[in-house]
């Protein structure tokens, strides 16, 4: 069999059993999921059937964190070794839910953002992930689609946000308009209407990112975190240096829009922390004024998403806002974000209040959209929104590794 006949093939099946593979800003680990995609085109049933999140080594994982400033031979093995990481994974996954790597069709893997420059000023936008598809498709002899930002960049776009068609096509309700946020290391949200047309989406700013590195810096641990943002419930948000802050020009750019680590990553905290304590170093903060800075930052990515919904269209409110993504664990952010939206409610995604067909375990998210963009790709289907990432048309995302 040639290798389009076998794509073909698999295409062309009623069931398709895909694994997504992802992992964010936060690079906290390798989200795996595995899931069952009936049907074809806007049509599609998706179900999740299994979920692992495996962590990146520690060595691997502070290797991610110093990449930005790595040089071409750090940043070309480091493209193999999370390839490896992220085949391993996708076995994991496999054996973790009874079945041989051999069963699946296909597998969609986001990769690793190691940098993400949008559009700006007439100039064209870049992307870089890492995670060599290839190497995954040879370790798994199975289809890997990869790279799925680069097409929509090509075409003018911004690379992201990818997910918003697979928030319409999962989670769409006949006459009701939904807000969809997912908060990693960048936070984004998803404007949903039964009509594709209707979508809108982008990134609202940071999201755990400056909650991330502040917890870093303070420790020196590169996968220290505020486990459900415990130390920032502690503290008190300094509303003069949130409101300095907020005065950065993303939050008022109207969409589409898109950004990342590049902008609010550790200088972004740095400045921060600047505002709240002048003059004091990060690591030497005693547990009060690390408590304080945290709840600052919390509140930060709790307004910049309230502030992002006055771009949203006025006649058709949302009636719920359904989160997912690391955030949703972070209390002192589900806390501020359900004050701050009020009488709108805020739910997690695996919230007992969301509908069985809808409900999703909120880690899994992400790899799902993945899985379900590759189908996509496979098909010949188009996988983005230009109405969310500018681009000037709709493409097909994804290049495609054989393993053969």
């Amino acid at each position: 069999m040639t290798l389009g006949e076998r794509l073909h093939e698999i295409a062309s099946l009623d069931e398709r059993l895909v694994a997504g593979l992802s992992s964010g800003t936060s690079c906290d680990g390798i989200d795996a999921a595995l899931v069952s995609i009936r049907g074809h085109g806007d049509d599609v049933r998706v179900e999740l059937l299994s979920f692992v999140c495996v962590p990146f080594a520690f060595s691997l994982r502070e290797r991610i964190v110093r990449s930005p400033s790595s040089d071409a031979p750090e940043l070309t093995r480091l493209n193999f070794d999370i390839g490896e990481a992220f085949a391993a994974a996708a076995l994991e996954l496999a054996a973790g839910s009874g079945r041989s790597i051999s069963d699946l069709h296909l597998i969609g893997s986001h990769g690793q953002t190691v940098y993400h420059d949008p559009p700006s000023g007439g100039r064209s936008g870049a992307t870089l992930q890492m995670g060599e598809a290839d190497v995954i498709a040879r370790r798994t002899g199975v289809p890997t689609v990869a790279d799925f930002r680069t097409a929509d960049v090509a075409a003018g776009g911004s690379g992201a946000p990818l997910v918003p068609l697979v928030d319409w096509l999962l989670f769409r309700r006949a006459g009701e308009a939904q807000v969809f946020l997912n908060v990693g290391g960048i936070a984004n949200l998803t404007y949903v209407t039964e009509r594709l047309e209707d979508v809108l989406a982008f990134d609202t700013g940071p999201g755990n990112a400056l909650v991330d590195e502040i917890i870093r810096t303070s420790t020196g641990r590169a996968d220290a975190i505020d486990d459900g943002g415990r130390l920032a419930m502690g503290g008190t948000a300094d509303s003069r240096a949130v409101d300095a802050f907020l005065a950065h020009p993303y939050f008022a750019a109207a969409p589409p829009k898109s950004t990342g680590k590049e902008t609010f990553g550790r200088e972004a905290a740095g400045r921060l922390a600047e505002l709240v304590h002048p003059g004091s170093d990060i690591g030497a903060l005693d547990n009060d004024g690390l408590s304080n800075l945290l709840a600052t930052a919390v509140s930060v990515t709790a307004r910049s998403v309230h502030g992002a919904f006055a771009f949203l269209p006025k006649d058709a409110a949302p009636t719920r806002v359904v989160v997912s993504g690391g955030g949703m664990r972070n209390r002192a952010l589900m806390t501020d974000l359900a004050r701050l939206l009020e009488p709108c409610p805020v739910l997690a995604l695996d919230d007992p209040a969301m509908e069985p067909g809808l409900r999703m375990d909120p880690d899994a998210k992400e790899a799902v959209a993945f899985a379900v963009l590759a189908d996509r790709a496979l098909a010949g289907t188009p996988g983005n929104v230009p109405a969310a990432t500018g681009a000037s048309g709709r493409v097909v995302l994804g290049k495609i590794s054989s393993g053969m």
